[in-house]
């Protein structure tokens, strides 16, 4: 059976987790090898910072353990022996769901690293059962490519995601708009998706919602927006916020768009990257902020005083947002939560 008929729904990030599944850098897989080593340091930071409000298990390839162990000495983490190729977990983990009782469930989806862009991936395709397996519970088969960072949920019925993304020929190749979204649906326990077109200008990922737009709470959507002329960005946003003027959720809501101003544009070797103010990562009781300093002062700052304004009983704790951005992304995608069983 489908988790929708068994009353499985996907909840929001926002609510109370019972902890973070993160995974550890493995060089090989790296665009950047040589910054293996900053790359960790980066990795650690985040651990660390969300070790501040709650307990956080870190992937890690069996012969990597020990030394990650004692890197985090004294955190509170902890390390699970799973063999994997890449590191970004929010996209090749599971997607955890709880039933009208509380009771935990999860979704395995397929993975082919982003539409085949980096191989090999069969490892980090079976990084979601191990963890699944690991919980104890419920592990529910997805017949479709999927991953993480393209979905956001209000946890009230309403998926958010994008048109570039899942319906790229290179995940799904043989399914219609219609088939995705019935997946989609049936395996999130929801009854609304509200398409965005693109994510921002030169994500890899091809336009993973986590870089644009999330949900606040039901009925609210933060957008990260661009005004500047000549950048694709702005058009970019003029689009998304038409979508989103016009869209209601799945409660028949319209929706409230808190805009957050995009960083200013950085590349790396001929390269955009894609500097995200929503790759933030709610945890208990808070939420972890990547910043970007020197130019981005500024918008760093607009963007933490907004977000401590939406979340008022957050603390925003920030983290440097440039640590591992070459990478391809930034902490949100790092991260995984486990929702807290009833």
């Amino acid at each position: 059976m489908y988790p929708k008929e068994l009353s499985y729904t996907m909840p929001p990030e926002w609510a109370e987790h019972s902890g973070t599944f993160i995974s550890w850098p493995v060089r090989d897989s790296m665009v950047y090898p040589e910054d293996y080593e900053d790359v960790c340091l980066g990795y650690e930071q985040i651990i660390r910072a969300i070790a501040e409000f709650e307990l956080v298990t870190v992937v890690v390839n069996p012969g990597d353990e020990a030394m990650v162990r004692s890197r985090l000495a004294g955190v509170r983490a902890e390390c699970l022996p799973i063999a994997h190729n890449d590191a970004w977990l929010r996209d090749n983990g599971p997607t955890f769901l709880a039933d009208k009782a509380g009771k935990l469930g999860a979704v395995n989806w397929g993975f082919n690293a982003w539409g085949g862009k980096y191989e090999p991936w069969d490892l980090d395709d079976a990084v979601a059962p191990a963890i699944i397996a690991h919980t104890g519970v419920r592990q529910f088969d997805a017949p479709i490519v999927m991953e993480g960072g393209s979905i956001h949920t209000d946890g009230e019925g309403t998926i958010l995601t994008t048109e570039e993304c899942l319906l790229n020929p290179n995940r799904n190749p043989d399914l219609t708009r219609e088939q995705i979204e019935e997946e989609l649906k049936l395996h999130t326990g929801t009854e609304k998706v509200i398409w965005l077109k693109r994510g921002l200008s030169g994500d890899e990922t091809d336009g993973h919602v986590d870089n644009i737009a999330c949900f606040a709470a039901p009925g609210k959507v933060i957008l990260q927006v661009s005004g500047e002329p000549g950048d694709e960005n702005t058009d970019i946003t003029r689009e998304n916020i038409g979508i989103l003027s016009a869209a209601v959720d799945a409660k028949g809501r319209p929706l409230e768009v808190i805009r957050i101003q995009q960083p200013p544009y950085r590349e790396y070797n001929g390269k955009r990257l894609t500097l995200s103010y929503l790759n933030f990562y709610f945890v208990n009781g808070g939420i972890i902020l990547p910043v970007f300093g020197a130019d981005a002062a500024e918008t760093d700052r607009l963007a933490e005083e907004t977000l401590a304004r939406t979340f008022p009983g957050r603390r925003i704790r920030t983290v440097d947002g440039m640590a591992i951005i070459k990478e391809g992304g930034n902490v949100h995608c790092t991260t995984q939560q486990m929702p807290a069983a009833q």
